[in-house]
């Protein structure tokens, strides 16, 4: 095998492996920073072994052969024992009885619980949510930190000290590398969900840069939001989540015009639609929704993203039912962005007025100052009640507050036509 077709193969064995691998270790250890150190030195391993001796049959299980090896050697030489609790020094001496293939069998068993408990605590609210974000993608994702710092526009520098201050922020604040329970649990799952859609929403409308999409992200969150469905399969927010991802990524290829152009949902050729992805999606909100309990926010978000993918034309959107379902979004997790939403919502169910009185009530509160889409969506009400000249300034002042752009040729696009009648 050539050697760039080799180190192809080892990313793309990584990628796949490292969540796994991380978490695997992460449980010996207690600290996921020492366990990415681990994985990382089996990766060098094999890095040096492999051009040799060709990559192994199973390379997922080489990996964690080394990483594990060192783990415990580490352990037994007592140079990691300073950085644990006295709970972990109690635990291993109880260990240290044990003969290694017993600890060999133990860090095989729950590899799912431990990418569960790999993800809560890269999720931990104790970090802010810029470093949750960079250190899930790195060591659940698998990115690396130059991929990372691509995806969001920043310095891989940047990136580098999150990860690091996150590591660090972790062990500082001990906390453990377990599943929550009881009501602490609803708090980190909701941090997780929070992620893994900020991940996905980067990735769907690029909040900067050049490009209007970033489908590469959208695919990472995808893959995030499967595994912790499979992972955490009783839990509905899940489900709608991952429901709401799929019906959102299928409109993907419609979304982009041939120049890169963005292409507004009404304007949107539907049979460009991912009909699996959507398939899927009204799949995931039936699990969620057959769970039980009072639907919760992405369960209702993945709702109203349904009704949309139900209907073969714009014209046969339910309009009054996803203004019934923001107004419910709305009681649920009180935000003036979902009532930004609900407003487009109403103007397309009873008109342009009611739904710009709407706007209006937003605009006097001065609760979204700055936010792109108040004057862009007061821009489109006034524009369709023949108000040209107010429509203009507001896609003008829209155009300016957006950091995008493809976005702003979109909105600078509007506000010229706002000199032709429609």
């Amino acid at each position: 095998m050539k050697a760039t077709d080799l180190h192809r193969t080892i990313e793309a064995v990584w990628r796949i492996e490292s969540a796994r691998l991380i978490a695997g270790i992460a449980r010996l250890v207690r600290d996921i920073g020492v366990a990415e150190d681990l994985a990382q030195d089996a990766l060098v391993a094999a890095l040096e072994q492999w051009p040799e001796s060709g990559v192994p049959d199973n390379p997922g299980a080489w990996l964690m052969a080394v990483a594990k090896r060192r783990a415990i050697d580490g352990l037994r030489r007592g140079q990691m024992l300073e950085r644990k609790h006295e709970q972990l020094g109690a635990e291993w001496d109880a260990q240290q009885q044990a003969a290694a293939p017993d600890l060999d069998a133990a860090l095989d068993d729950d590899i799912g619980d431990d990418l569960l408990r790999l993800m809560f605590t890269a999720c931990h609210p104790v970090l802010p949510t810029e470093a949750r974000v960079a250190l899930t993608l790195r060591m659940v994702g698998g990115l690396g930190t130059e991929e990372i710092a691509r995806a969001f526009l920043v310095p891989t520098a940047t990136v580098a000290q999150r990860i690091v201050r996150a590591k660090r922020t972790l062990a500082e604040a001990r906390v453990p590398f377990e599943v929550p329970r009881g009501g602490d649990r609803d708090e980190r799952l909701s941090s997780v969900l929070e992620v893994i859609y900020l991940v996905f929403n980067e990735g769907y409308s690029a909040t900067a840069g050049d490009e209007w999409m970033r489908p590469a992200l959208c695919e990472d969150a995808l893959r995030l939001g499967r595994i912790l469905a499979g992972l955490a399969p009783q839990e509905p927010e899940v489900h709608g989540l991952v429901a709401l991802m799929e019906i959102q990524a299928s409109r993907s290829a419609a979304r982009v015009g041939p120049a890169g152009e963005p292409v507004l949902l009404l304007d949107q050729n539907r049979g460009r639609w991912d009909q699996l992805l959507i398939r899927r999606g009204l799949a995931a909100l039936e699990r969620g929704e057959a769970l039980g309990g009072a639907r919760g926010p992405y369960v209702l978000q993945a709702a109203i993203a349904a009704c949309h993918a139900r209907a073969r034309t714009a014209d046969e959107t339910d309009w009054a039912r996803i203004a019934s379902l923001y107004g419910t979004l709305a009681t649920v997790m009180p935000s003036p962005v979902v009532e930004l939403n609900q407003a487009v919502a109403v103007s397309m169910a009873r008109g342009p007025a009611a739904g710009l009185e709407l706007v209006d009530a937003l605009v006097a509160a001065r609760v979204l100052e700055g936010y792109h889409l108040l004057p862009s969506v007061r821009g489109d009400l006034l524009y369709k009640l023949g108000q040209f000249s107010e429509a203009r300034e507001e896609f003008e002042r829209a155009a300016s507050l957006t950091r995008n752009a493809r976005e702003r040729e979109l909105l600078e696009a509007r506000a010229r036509a706002c000199g032709v009648s429609p």
